[in-house]
C-alpha cells in the first residue's frame, strides 16, 4: 500500500506539480489559493526552479505565456477575480497552441464577492475563459487526492494536446486536509519541436504568435484546433458513477457538491429511493454520452451546484431535454447540506408519482 501524507488541498496541488516536472511558477496571492504560491516560494529555490510573484495576475499569465513558449512545464494559480484578469492571456495562449496548467480555487462572486467556496466560474472555464473560439481542458477534483492526481494528469494532457488545462476546484477543496498518496507515476514525454528553444542553426525558426491577419489562414487554424479538440472529446472524458445500475433519479454534481450529494444518496437509498450520481471529473469535455445513456432509464435528473445554476444547462443538453432536470443549489459561498439535497431527491421522486 502506498504511503500517504496528510496535506491541505492547495499544498497537494503544488507538490504534485513539482512531481510532474513543473519548475516554473508565476502567480499573485489571492484567497483561497494563496497556499499554492507560498508552497512554491519555499520549494522552487530548493529544486533549481523559478518562483516569481508577479506584480499582477495579468503579468503572471504573460510570464506563463513566455515560459510555455520555451517548452517548459509551467503553472499559475489564482482565484475567481484573478482568473478573470488572466482571461486575455489565456486566449493568447490558446491562439498560440501553448500547453500550461492553470489552477482556479473558486470563491463566491461576481466581482470581489467573498472568500468562501463557490462553483460559479463554471461558465467562464468551460466556455473558454477569454475571447475567441477555444477550449481548455477542465478538471474538477472532489478530494485532496484528486487535487494531486489531476494536477499531475493536467500537465500531461496539456502537453499531449498543446492546450491549456485548468484545475477547477473550490475553496473547500483547497483548504481541507486529507491523506494523500504522492506516487504519481512516470512523466510522459511529448514532442516539443514547436518550442522556441534556440535553433543553434540546426532547424528552421519557430514562431509563437496568436496574430493572424489573413482571414482564410485564421479560419483554417480554428478548424485545425477544433479537430484537435474533437480528439480530446473522444479520448479524455472522465467521470465517476455511483449507484447508477438501478437508479431512477440521477444526481449530477462535481467537487464538494458531489461529496455532499453522496451522503444524501446513501440516506435516500436507506429510505427506498433509487437514486444514483454521475460525477463529472472533466467538465470540458463534459460526459455527454454518459448522461445521454442514463436518460434511457432514469426518470429525472438533479443538478447540485454551488452557483445559480450553470452546469444544469449542460445536463439538459446532454440528456436532450428528454427528462426533467431540476436544480438544487446554494450560492455566494454557501454549500448545500445533505438534508437539502435529500429534500430535492424527495421532491423529484414526488414529481414522478
Amino acid at each position: 500500500m502506498a504511503e500517504k501524507v496528510l496535506m491541505k488541498g492547495n499544498e497537494a496541488i503544488a507538490e504534485a506539480a513539482i512531481m510532474a516536472g513543473c519548475r516554473h511558477y508565476f502567480g499573485y496571492p489571492i484567497t483561497p489559493q494563496t497556499e499554492i504560491a507560498a508552497y512554491m516560494a519555499k520549494r522552487m529555490p530548493k529544486i533549481g526552479g523559478c518562483f516569481l510573484q508577479a506584480e499582477s495576475e495579468i503579468a503572471a499569465i504573460n510570464m506563463v505565456y513566455g515560459a510555455a513558449s520555451a517548452g517548459v512545464r509551467v503553472m499559475t494559480s489564482s482565484s475567481s477575480p484573478g482568473i478573470s484578469l488572466k482571461g486575455e492571456g489565456l486566449s493568447y495562449m490558446a491562439g498560440s497552441d501553448l500547453p500550461a496548467l492553470v489552477i482556479n480555487v473558486q470563491r463566491g462572486g461576481p466581482g470581489l464577492g467573498g472568500i468562501q467556496p463557490s462553483q460559479s466560474d463554471y461558465f467562464q472555464s468551460t466556455r473558454g475563459g477569454g475571447h475567441g473560439d477555444y477550449h481548455m481542458i477542465i478538471l474538477a477534483p472532489a478530494s485532496v487526492q484528486e487535487m494531486a492526481s489531476l494536477t499531475f494528469k493536467g500537465f500531461d494532457l496539456a502537453e499531449k494536446y498543446r492546450m491549456t488545462a485548468m484545475i477547477l476546484a473550490d475553496g473547500t477543496m483547497g483548504q481541507m486536509m486529507e491523506p494523500v498518496s504522492l506516487e504519481m507515476g512516470e512523466i510522459n514525454e511529448h514532442d516539443k519541436s514547436w518550442a522556441v528553444t534556440g535553433t543553434k542553426m540546426a532547424r528552421k525558426h519557430n514562431i509563437i504568435n496568436s496574430l493572424s491577419l489573413i482571414p482564410e489562414e485564421l479560419e483554417q487554424q480554428n478548424f485545425d484546433r477544433y479537430a484537435r479538440y474533437k480528439k480530446v472529446e473522444e479520448n479524455e472524458v472522465m467521470y465517476e458513477e455511483y449507484l447508477m445500475d438501478d437508479a431512477e433519479i440521477c444526481i449530477v454534481a462535481f467537487g464538494i457538491a458531489a461529496r455532499v450529494s453522496r451522503n444524501a444518496i446513501n440516506e435516500a437509498r436507506a429510505q427506498g429511493i433509487k437514486v444514483g450520481m454521475i460525477r463529472p471529473i472533466t467538465l470540458w469535455p463534459f460526459p455527454k454520452d454518459a448522461l445521454d445513456k442514463a436518460a434511457d432509464t432514469c426518470k429525472a435528473f438533479i443538478s447540485v451546484e454551488l452557483s445559480m445554476g450553470q452546469m444544469i444547462e449542460d445536463v439538459q443538453l446532454a440528456t436532450k431535454c428528454r427528462r426533467p432536470v431540476t436544480l438544487c443549489n446554494r450560492a455566494g459561498g454557501m454549500i448545500p447540506s445533505p438534508e437539502e439535497v435529500l429534500q430535492a431527491i424527495k421532491e423529484a421522486k414526488g414529481g414522478l408519482e
